[in-house]
């Protein structure tokens, strides 16, 4: 049985060239595409609607009769409503035409809630009007004004930490008459990293634990309290470099004179708690001592961030819980 599919299998292949060949409109829909995407004439379709379906019956049956009485003026009644109809394929058409997926964007978003996905939409020449984005379950509407750009933001469910991908998303129109369904599918090549849900209940930080010193104020150099984008003024030593490299941009270390110790979150010192459950109660503690400009350690198997305090730094330590492996 498995000889006979392997000796099918170079057929198939050949097949699968073929199509990626001769319909790359319908191949299309089945991998990612790399940003900006542009709607053209081979990755538009259209279908008529229930209501166009009925107008069709409904013509055809008036023009029969104008046919069959020799009524002239039902005859160019007919012609007018069937040449309007014929027309609002071109526009509706027109409105998918040419528009271009520039830009996706994310916001931050926890496991168990909504990610707001924003897909930013270059208009070009033309008026784009009473287009729909669909990504199920997620539907938003949106306009477009000639030479300006168009955001539609889609409210998807992220239920696990870690890499999310929106995947196909369905651009569709009815304008102008209702008559006809025009749509076309992108699949934009992107991820968006969902972090940890925290622990709804979880308990207060652990102040009488474990904790890591900072220097004190009126040392060589302050306290560092995070991290900010570099300005030409700063002095070469208080550039982060392994930050930089990370976010891939320039960044400086910034300063506090805030003396004391530095809290200890350490994964370790979960005892008693599951993987997940441990992440989860971690994920919560960064963001209480994030929320109240306390400084603290991350400890994680294999890996430590801190001491620090900012926004950057808590970035940092939300992305590698959400990137630890599962268990």
């Amino acid at each position: 049985m498995a000889g006979g599919i392997a000796r099918f299998a170079p057929l198939r292949a050949r097949l699968v060239a073929l199509a990626e060949r001769k319909l790359p409109a319908l191949t299309r829909l089945r991998r990612a595409e790399p940003l900006p995407i542009t709607l053209d004439r081979r990755r538009i379709y259209v279908v008529p609607t229930g209501y166009g379906v009925v107008f069709a019956l409904l013509t055809a049956v008036m023009l029969t009769g104008a046919l069959n009485y020799g009524n002239n003026p039902a005859l160019l009644l007919t012609c007018l409503l069937g040449g309007a109809c014929f027309v609002s394929v071109f526009i509706g058409f027109r409105g998918l035409s040419g528009l271009r997926l520039a830009q996706v964007r994310a916001g931050e978003a926890h496991a168990g809630s909504d990610v707001a996905v924003e897909l930013v939409f270059a208009p070009g020449r033309r008026d784009r009007l009473a287009l729909r984005v669909v990504a199920e379950p997620a539907e938003v509407a949106f306009a477009a004004e000639r030479g300006r750009e168009a955001v539609a933001v889609l409210a998807l469910p992220a239920r696990e930490r870690g890499w999310f991908r929106p995947g196909r998303v369905r651009i569709v129109t009815t304008f102008p008459l209702g008559m006809f369904v025009i749509w076309s599918w992108v699949h934009p090549d992107v991820s968006v990293l969902i972090y940890p849900r925290p622990e709804p209940d979880a308990p207060p930080l652990p102040h009488g634990g474990e904790r890591e010193g900072v220097p004190r104020a009126g040392e060589a150099e302050d306290d560092p309290a995070g991290l900010r984008d570099y300005r030409d003024h700063d002095p070469p030593r208080r550039i982060a470099w392994r930050a930089s490299v990370r976010h891939e941009r320039l960044l400086a270390r910034e300063h506090e004179r805030q003396a004391g110790l530095a809290l200890v979150l350490d994964y370790d010192a979960l005892h008693g708690l599951g993987h997940e459950d441990r992440i989860s109660r971690l994920t919560a503690w960064v963001l209480q001592a994030s929320a109240g400009r306390e400084a603290f350690v991350l400890v994680l198997p294999g890996q430590s961030f801190g001491p620090a305090i900012g926004a950057a730094h808590r970035a940092d330590c939300l992305r590698a819980l959400a990137l630890l492996p599962t268990a």
